[in-house]
């Protein structure tokens, strides 16, 4: 099995006597090392899979991993190994001790979303920037381990003073509805072990061994977890790349390699330095551009796989020009090679830049696919409706039951939820059952309470509905009994409310069809109630975008969603001085996290890169002259070809362009 890796992959594989950290390149075949080491550990050094468990960062390469740990295992025992994400691995533990930290097991996990609505209620405001930056530096504390009393006492000017007042009552706002967020997954696993000792014990027994990817993106929170689970022996692999740390501004921390270091005298150093994914004058670039940044660890990457393409940057007019030359190249590349639309795509810095290649691919009738957007799951109104299909499902989801008892408005408020928050905290109950309860209904005003079992009441008979009537039917007088359109067009601006409301109604619209008894393709299934769709959804917005098999399309995607993927051909565009490196990274002196992701940028690219920038730029309507990135004048001269450039030798660009057509004309003749 170890004989179809390299040196250094077979040694990180095999190395046990202590921490580890893998400096895996890009391309060098990182995951390969964890899921042979998972292997390793089971066959070889007599580990139970048990005490396993292997740390990703998201469900994708946590999926990955498994499949292809059964792959390797295959008729071998792997039952009870961990293969998680940082979240769910947290969320493991907090289940299992909730009690220790007064939450009930079943707990309920607040998304984004939910938060927001909570700072926005504690705020009383509707300045969502205020909002939003407040919701940010909550869990930037978080992050970073910092507990509402520090952040206090820390606090420096006004702004961050009330942001941890906000932070406080954040917290208390969340033990009273038994939720946690999904920074708490981290945090609160880590305040377990710092106060019982035996809860630490019982898992640094339980979990003999860590792997941990994509290292470099720790934060302080998720550092302390792993030092504290692997405890004084140490027996850890981290694989990471300093120079793909691309989430700083996520609060993950690349100086998290350094202090392994420091922390684990012992630490040994295995580097990944042979590329199995570009050419040499694609590494050549990636290379030469990162070697501007001060280094942690030195590593040059290098590949057998032949010199390849010239890089080729290209100038443009206007970002319209630049669209069309784009997508010019892209066919005429595609036609000379007999390549598929699946080998190519489309990088850039910010999901605004998409929108002018979305075009250009619709009129030229080119299928694609966009990452790194919002996916339709995500949005609030769907959001909105789902927690009604969740309460129908669960009277006990908390979340859901806060939602939908205040979207729309309905006389239940704020402190009418606290209270009976607290009530079902103490006697250890869902809000919904507390509801109900003699004890509770004693403590409040008849109209409050009156409100608060209309509702209940109204769940109660869509519940009894949702067994028995058409989804359809069922959904639809649920949209008019809460009058959830004229709610949409009261708090938004009409635009908006009618996307809203589209949205909706395309929701309502699939899932009807989805209850609907089908014979499509030959295959009957029967007519679903409203209750198994809302089993179907849940399960579908946690997985979404699960495609077995890629799509033949080209894909769009900003820099950020693309880390960890790679594509025959990559064009990427915008490479100007206020986009990459963006505009405020520049005024922050953040430079260096950019060039991390011009290097991410130029590692995505197998076989061709190309990368182009727009001389002008329509920025808030205004025409406005640009400057390409200084990342290009970075490139290594002897690898680059440019285009449409005052620096070009005009005669050699001619000469270029008119072999380039001959070619062309020379396959059609063919044909």
């Amino acid at each position: 099995m170890l004989n179809s890796l390299n040196s250094p992959q077979r040694e990180a594989v095999k190395y046990l006597d202590g921490p580890l950290l893998v400096l895996a390149g890009a391309g060098s075949g990182k995951t390969r090392v964890i899921t042979q080491k998972i292997s390793y550990l089971i066959d070889e050094a007599g580990y139970s899979p048990k005490e396993i468990a292997a740390i990703t960062f998201t469900n994708k390469a946590a999926r990955e991993m498994q499949e292809r740990v059964s792959k390797l295992m295959q008729g071998k025992p792997t039952k009870g190994l961990t293969i998680a994400t940082f979240h769910s691995l947290g969320l493991q533990m907090l289940r299992a001790e909730a009690a220790l930290l007064g939450y009930k097991p079943q707990f309920s996990i607040l998304d984004s979303s939910d938060s927001f609505k909570i700072v926005s209620d504690i705020l009383a405001t509707t300045d969502k920037q205020l909002l939003r930056k407040t919701q940010y530096q909550i869990s930037a504390w978080k992050n970073a381990f910092i507990s509402p009393d520090q952040a206090k006492a820390m606090a420096d000017e006004e702004l961050t003073h009330a942001a941890a007042k906000v932070y406080q009552l954040y917290q208390q706002t969340l033990k009273a509805y038994q939720a946690v967020d999904f920074d708490d997954l981290i945090k609160l696993p880590v305040e377990l072990f710092e106060q019982h000792e035996s809860a630490l014990n019982k898992w640094q027994r339980r979990l003999q061994y860590l792997l941990i990817d994509e290292y470099q993106d720790t934060n302080a929170c998720q550092y302390k977890l792993v030092k504290m689970l692997t405890g004084l022996r140490g027996q850890f692999t981290a694989v990471g790349d300093d120079d793909q740390a691309i989430y700083g501004w996520r609060g993950a921390d690349v100086e998290n390699l350094r202090q392994l270091t420091e922390d684990f005298s012992k630490l040994k150093v295995i580097k990944l330095e042979q590329n199995y994914r570009s050419t040499v004058r694609i590494l050549r670039a990636a290379n030469q551009v990162i070697s501007n940044n001060p280094k942690l660890f030195e590593k040059k990457l290098w590949s057998d796989l032949g010199t390849g393409d010239l890089i080729q940057v290209s100038a443009a007019m206007s970002e319209e020009a630049e669209a069309e030359s784009v997508i010019m190249k892209l066919q005429a590349h595609k036609f000379e090679n007999r390549t598929r639309f699946l080998d190519y795509a489309i990088l850039y810095r910010g999901n605004h830049q998409a929108r002018i290649f979305e075009q250009q691919l619709r009129n030229h009738k080119i299928p694609y696919t966009i990452s790194g957007g919002q996916s339709f799951f995500d949005k609030a109104e769907i959001k909105d409706l789902v927690s009604y299909l969740r309460l129908i499902a669960n009277e006990d989801d908390d979340p859901a039951f806060i939602r939908a008892a205040t979207t729309p408005k309905k006389g239940i408020g704020n402190t009418t939820l606290e209270r009976l928050g607290e009530y079902a905290s103490a006697h250890k109950m869902s809000l919904f059952a507390a509801a109900f309860e003699q004890g509770f209904q004693s403590e409040i005003g008849n109209k409050q309470l009156d409100d608060l079992l209309n509702f209940c009441q109204y769940i109660n008979k869509l519940q009894a509905r949702a067994v028995r009537d058409p989804a359809g039917d069922v959904l639809n007088d649920l949209l008019t009994t809460i009058q959830y359109e004229a709610f949409l067009y009261d708090s938004e601006e009409p635009r908006a409310a009618e996307v809203k409301w589209t949205n909706v109604l395309e929701f309502i619209g699939w899932l009807t069809k989805k209850g609907e008894a089908n014979t499509e393709f030959g295959n009957e299934t029967e007519a679903k109630n409203l209750l198994e769709l809302t089993q179907m959804v849940s399960l579908m917005s946690m997985l979404e975008g699960r495609e077995d098999g890629e799509p033949d399309a080209v894909k769009l995607s900003t820099l950020h969603a693309a880390k960890g993927l790679e594509f025959g051909h990559v064009f990427l565009i915008g490479v100007e001085e206020g986009i990459l490196p963006h505009r405020e990274s520049v005024d922050t002196d953040r430079i260096e996290e950019e060039r991390r992701l011009m290097y991410v940028g130029i590692t995505r690219a197998q076989k061709s890169l190309n990368i182009s920038w727009c001389k002008k730029r329509k920025r808030a309507g205004e025409m406005e002259m640009c400057e390409p990135s200084r990342f290009i004048a970075e490139l290594p001269k002897a690898d680059v070809r440019h285009f449409g450039n005052p620096f070009n030798d005009p005669i050699e660009s001619k000469e270029f362009g008119k072999s380039k057509m001959a070619n062309i004309r020379a396959m059609l003749a063919n044909k």
